[in-house]
């Protein structure tokens, strides 16, 4: 199943992207990748431990959203603890199935946290989820300083690309002067850039290296997970290869998959790979981009690889799966 959109000009993104790829063979879009249960995160369908909801979180940035907060199991037992904290985009997306408006199954990073957590092999932490607003979604994580400085190539491989239409400086805004204020005024965090990261999928992959990039004094680390980066024959990339965070101080995770819109990202990450090597980034050290065969465009596939860079953004360490680049 692929995944619907309900942006006129996120569905040009799609056609824009199988378009650049015309001289390839045709992808087929009914392949899915099916859910491991033999994962980190498993093939339960609920949701494990305690998730916390702030309702229509009112923004002055932003159109008022839930957010979901996962909060590790220790929470209420170790009063004097603090957690670092991660944020991820499309919060219907990343706990409970039941919301998952996409493929029928949320990210599992619940279950993947649980389980990370139990075996030791990461440290306790707090996840942030704020939605996504069907209207607002590609506006708000669309690059924006990217989308002004080639509106015009934008505009020629999308032709509905409103360029006074993007909000991702807003959204940002919101994240970082709102949303985590709050969050750290009430829940027992961790608040430096060390302990703080940023994730999501497709355009939230997008939005998250855009994020570390505009604002490096706040998160010290992106998972960028199946990475949209090939709108208007890639002009995403030439932005972020002279807008990288500085690799002394950050750490980047990418990966991709084969299947569907996943089918035509490699070539672009390589260009994007070529620009954190030259930007200074060392391969699993500080950055790991990681390629998924038989992985599709979805929240099944990001589920069977999550606690690769869960791991990652709160360990610093590189896990085995995938084939490293």
């Amino acid at each position: 199943m692929i995944r619907a959109v309900s942006l006129t000009f996120a569905s040009l993104t799609l056609l824009a992207c199988s378009a650049q790829q015309s001289s390839e063979p045709e992808v087929d879009w009914s392949q899915e990748t099916p859910v491991d249960p033999n994962s980190v995160a498993g093939d339960y369908k609920g949701i494990t431990g305690n998730v916390v909801y702030e309702r229509a979180f009112s923004s002055e940035f932003v159109t008022a959203r839930d957010v979901e907060i996962w909060l590790p199991p220790s929470y209420e037992t170790a009063p004097e603890k603090r957690y670092p904290v991660i944020y991820m985009h499309d919060g219907q997306n990343v706990f409970d199935p039941a919301a998952s408006k996409y493929s029928g199954w949320d990210w599992g990073v619940d279950e993947a946290m649980t389980a990370l957590i139990k075996s030791g092999d990461i440290r306790e932490a707090i996840i942030v989820a704020p939605h996504s607003i069907d209207k607002w979604r590609n506006a708000d994580y669309f690059p924006q300083k990217a989308g002004e400085l080639f509106a015009k190539d934008f505009k020629a491989a999308m032709p509905e690309f409103d360029v006074q239409g993007l909000r991702a400086d807003g959204y940002l805004k919101f994240l970082t002067a709102e949303l985590k204020p709050f969050i750290d005024g009430k829940y027992r965090t961790l608040t430096g850039p060390q302990d703080t990261s940023i994730m999501g999928s497709s355009m939230g992959g997008l939005i998250s290296l855009y994020a570390i990039s505009e604002y490096p004094d706040v998160y010290g680390a992106a998972g960028n997970v199946s990475t949209h980066f090939p709108l208007a024959e890639g002009k995403l990339v030439e932005y972020f290869k002279d807008n990288l965070p500085d690799p002394k101080t950050h750490r980047l995770y990418f990966d991709y998959g084969t299947l569907t819109l996943d089918y035509n990202y490699e070539g672009y990450q390589d260009r994007i790979d070529a620009a954190l090597l030259a930007a200074g980034y060392e391969r699993g050290v500080n950055w790991t981009t990681r390629k998924f065969e038989g992985h599709d465009h979805s929240e099944r596939a990001w589920r069977n690889r999550v606690h690769i860079p869960l791991t990652f953004l709160l360990e610093g360490r590189s896990l085995d799966g995938g084939e490293e680049k």
